[in-house]
């Protein structure tokens, strides 16, 4: 029982998202870490995260079931029953959600609030079955951990929020539309209006490129306001051009699958290596 709720809490999505939380606590907190309200904003987050996480294999159980990489999670829904799995989720969110809003501050409360909405009301029960835009306004939620970890430090939404929340924001849809074009015909079968499959692999590839190329100012400005450091800014400027170059390659490429695979790759290690220089190189008080 107990590995089954541990499951559907979707573990490698929620440590990435937890990981970004604390990204996000560490800019604000300019090496001066008050390790307390790190444990408490890592709690609630988890929390809340996990709750969003189940609610979404609840709704999209039946969906699930059409699709290769998703099937399994209907295995251990039906082991915990689904009015269970539905409470289950309730009530982590409501949890994380208290603890956010009493023990970190209520502004952090109400942003992880707003990532839940905009990730189960309007990505999961509305856009990803009836719009193209499900990635890329589904991104609002995955772009609120390191917002809600920098404001449990800050208490406030300044410029550091919009461009950890901006970083997260253009990162997201050409990283998923590339697992999108690797597994195109299962999103069609499953009946999801995925870019790809309603649009095509090329309009695809053309509508990701501005995402990747917008990260270029993104990680600048977080060094022009004095977020980051010089070695967070030569490395990750490097690495977005990298990955744009790919981007860019895929307009030409012939064997989409083989891209797809590649730009997924490094979308994945692009992300991680943003985050581990954010915090190594974080700028002192």
């Amino acid at each position: 029982m107990l590995k089954d709720m541990i499951a559907l809490t979707k573990p490698r999505l929620l440590r990435l998202n937890v990981f970004a939380v604390a990204v996000g606590f560490w800019v604000a907190s300019k090496w001066d870490i008050s390790w307390l309200s790190l444990l408490f904003v890592i709690i609630g987050s988890t929390l809340v995260i996990a709750s969003a996480c189940v609610i979404n294999n609840y709704w999209d159980r039946e969906l699930d079931q059409k699709m290769e990489r998703t099937k399994k999670r209907i295995e251990y829904i039906n082991h915990l029953r689904p009015a269970f799995v539905l409470w289950y989720g309730i009530i982590l969110g409501v949890a994380g959600f208290a603890v956010l809003y009493v023990w970190v501050n209520p502004l952090s409360g109400w942003l992880s609030l707003l990532g839940w909405f905009a990730y189960i009301v309007i990505y999961t029960m509305w856009l990803k079955r009836s719009s193209t835009w499900s990635t890329s306004l589904g991104g609002i939620a995955g772009a609120m951990p390191p917002v809600i970890g920098y404001c449990a430090v800050t208490n406030q939404i300044d410029m550091g929020a919009w461009l950890l929340f901006a970083l997260l924001f253009l990162w997201q849809p050409p990283h998923f539309w590339s697992l999108g074009i690797r597994r195109v015909e299962e999103y069609r079968a499953a009946g999801f209006p995925l870019l790809p499959v309603v649009k095509g692999v090329k309009r695809t590839k053309f509508q990701m490129v501005p995402y990747v190329f917008l990260l270029l100012p993104a990680v600048f400005l977080l060094y022009y306001y004095d977020y980051v450091g010089l070695v967070f800014l030569i490395v990750s400027l490097l690495s977005s051009v990298v990955w744009f170059i790919h981007t860019l390659s895929g307009l030409k490429t012939q064997d989409d699958e083989k891209w797809a695979k590649i730009n997924f790759l490094i979308s994945v290690n692009y992300l991680m290596l943003i985050f581990i220089l954010m915090v190594v190189n974080t700028t002192w008080r």
